[in-house]
């Protein structure tokens, strides 16, 4: 794909259809689409009287969260990495 192509891909994240407009391949959009369709339903099956708005940010909230300590851990690994290598 060309570096000024976008694909557009139409995905079901919690029974709505969602066109996304990018440059990713269609699966890897897919798979992100999956992915929060997945988390979705975790947090409606732990709280059901959740209203759809609702249900979207905390599912950004918790995404959010597994995001930063994922970052955070990589920064550990690196700063580890680094030490390991200056000595």
């Amino acid at each position: 794909m060309a570096q000024n192509d976008k694909a557009r891909v139409t995905v079901e994240i919690y029974n709505r259809n969602y066109t996304i407009v990018g440059k990713e391949d269609s699966s890897h959009v897919n798979l992100v689409a999956s992915q929060v369709d997945q988390k979705m339903r975790e947090i409606h099956d732990a709280n059901q009287q959740l209203t759809t708005a609702e249900l979207a940010v905390l599912t950004a909230v918790n995404t959010m969260n597994d995001y930063m300590k994922l970052k955070e851990d990589y920064a550990a690994l690196m700063r580890s990495q680094n030490k390991k290598e200056d000595k």
